[in-house]
């Protein structure tokens, strides 16, 4: 049996915003770093993923700020 190595293309969501990877050398802590200069929401959010869709690696930040309870 022959395994197939596939790289998987990381994205990033942010609410509504698909973000697609802006550098693969940088860890999923570095890009929300990189990120956070654009969506400032992103210094206080948590990263949850990644989820595998088809040859896509997607990652969720959910942010806190606004939020009761």
């Amino acid at each position: 049996m022959a395994f197939e190595v596939i790289n998987m293309k990381r994205v990033f969501i942010n609410g509504k915003d698909r973000i697609e990877d802006p550098d693969t050398s940088l860890s999923v802590d570095e890009v929300q770093g990189f990120l956070s200069v654009k969506y400032p929401d992103l210094t206080t959010a948590t990263v949850s993923g990644p989820e595998i869709k088809g040859d896509e690696a997607i990652y969720t930040f959910k942010t806190t700020v606004g939020t009761k309870g």
